[in-house]
């Protein structure tokens, strides 16, 4: 963990690089930018539940959940990604690196709501 990390803000929104390995099955694997979806009301615990994010391909436009992203300066994302709700997980703040950015509101909406369908609610 980085020096002063326990200080930071790792809030609601926000994308930072997350290392996920190690990993089994098909989990998504390495460090890679994640979107913080716990709420902030839960900032004194020391997990996050996140969403990674990996590079875009054309055959997640068929996939209802996966949620593209483009790339801005708010977001910190340099390349056109896919948010994967099903690849949802809770993580220590110890596997948190860096922070990119904040995901754009209409997009953090789009994740939560693939999130839903994701489990079914309602």
């Amino acid at each position: 963990m980085k020096a002063g990390m326990m200080s930071k803000e790792i809030l609601r929104g926000d994308i930072w690089w997350v290392q996920l390995d190690p990993t089994r099955g098909d989990e998504v694997q390495k460090t890679r930018p994640a979107i913080v979806i716990s709420d902030n009301g839960l900032e004194g615990l020391k997990l996050r539940l996140v969403v990674p994010i990996t590079n875009w391909k054309s055959a997640f436009s068929s996939i209802p959940w996966i949620i593209k992203i483009n790339p801005s300066t708010q977001n910190g994302l340099s390349k056109l990604s896919a948010a994967n709700p099903l690849q949802t997980r809770s993580v220590s703040i110890e596997r948190f690196t860096d922070k990119l950015g904040v995901l754009e509101e209409k997009a953090l909406e789009a994740v939560i709501l693939a999130l839903s369908i994701v489990v079914r609610f309602p």
